[in-house]
């Protein structure tokens, strides 16, 4: 493959940065900012984006980037530029979380493409699924694919688990919700109708009333009382779904950020087979039920997301920040 021009270059690290605006994060709170040298990309966290009581230790924070930096990745890869990647490069610039450099040319194969093809496509769903079941061979497809990355991904088969990961998450939404802090800083992060702000979770990324699953998941009160939300895709979505455990072996910074890019790659290959997937942190962000799973149900692992998997007709659009925001000039 012939080299790539300087043109060519800044065009594909401009259009990295924008790809990797489009990853999850918690309460869509797009927790990083990127900065530009010449051919590298340094990701760095934005602290004013932490949720100072849900996330004290930065987990999901780290966690959301980490699915940013894989974006980035493929983003690079899919425009003929090997990613150079290294995690946590400088101990003394905690907030530098990787630096992406360009590197030759190189020639995207099938399946990077299929990945970048979905990154603005991808959505997170906030309500039921409907009664089609994620086939067998895909849940296998989406095991390897957090596996390339280092993490593993779990399919929770167990009823009786199943029926734990659920009560644990509705125990922690309704201690949660008990707590006024906690309850200002996530509904901080809904959008009412009609706002044009290009963060937080808008009107119409969860149902009005949602139906409840069997068994059921608590989902985030972003409306908080008020009657907002979308009235779509309620007749048939009343499943669970698949349910699923992100682990990590350790539970350091690295690891957090291997998680999040594990994260993102299993749900860009899900996206691109039609399957959503529901996000549940509540237990998570409890130290002593997140330390129950670890011990009781994931064989030692540290559990970095919950997850349901499966089909829905939600066709609700993401708000992103432009890129220009994204964009800070690099410390020295």
């Amino acid at each position: 493959m012939s080299a790539r021009t300087t043109e060519e270059i800044t065009s594909a690290i401009r259009a990295a940065v924008q790809a990797a605006g489009w990853a999850p994060s918690v309460h869509n709170t797009q927790p990083w900012s990127f900065a530009v040298d010449g051919e590298e990309i340094a990701l760095r966290a934005d602290s004013d984006r932490k949720l100072r009581l849900s996330d004290a230790m930065g987990r999901e924070m780290l966690i959301s980037c980490g699915a940013a930096l894989m974006n980035l990745r493929l983003t690079l890869s899919a425009l003929g530029c090997e990613p150079r990647v290294r995690v946590l490069p400088d101990p003394d610039r905690p907030a530098l979380l990787a630096t992406v450099r360009a590197g030759e040319a190189v020639a995207a194969d099938e399946h990077t493409r299929l990945l970048h093809a979905e990154i603005e496509r991808r959505r997170t769903h906030r309500a039921g699924f409907t009664d089609l079941p994620v086939p067998d061979r895909l849940i296998e497809a989406l095991v390897a694919q957090a596996e390339a990355e280092g993490a593993r991904l779990t399919p929770v088969r167990s009823e009786a688990a199943v029926r734990v990961l659920a009560a644990l998450t509705c125990a922690a939404q309704d201690v949660q919700s008990q707590d006024r802090l906690l309850t200002l800083e996530m509904i901080s992060w809904g959008q009412p109708p009609g706002s044009s702000r290009g963060d937080g979770v808008p009107a119409g990324g969860y149902p009005r009333e949602p139906r409840r699953t069997h068994p059921h998941f608590a989902q985030r009160d972003y409306a908080h009382g008020h009657p907002w939300g979308s009235d779509t895709d309620q007749f048939f979505s009343a499943s669970t779904g698949t349910v699923a455990v992100l682990t990590t072996p350790a539970d350091t910074r690295e690891d957090w950020i291997t998680a999040g890019q594990a994260l993102q790659r299993v749900l860009l290959h899900a996206s691109a087979y039609d399957v959503h997937a529901a996000f549940h942190t509540q237990a998570l962000e409890m130290v002593h039920l997140r330390e129950f799973l670890r011990q009781e149900l994931l064989s030692g692992r540290y559990p970095q997301m919950i997850m349901r998997l499966g089909y829905t007709s939600d066709d609700s659009e993401g708000v992103r920040r432009p890129v220009t925001e994204l964009l800070k000039e690099r410390s020295r």
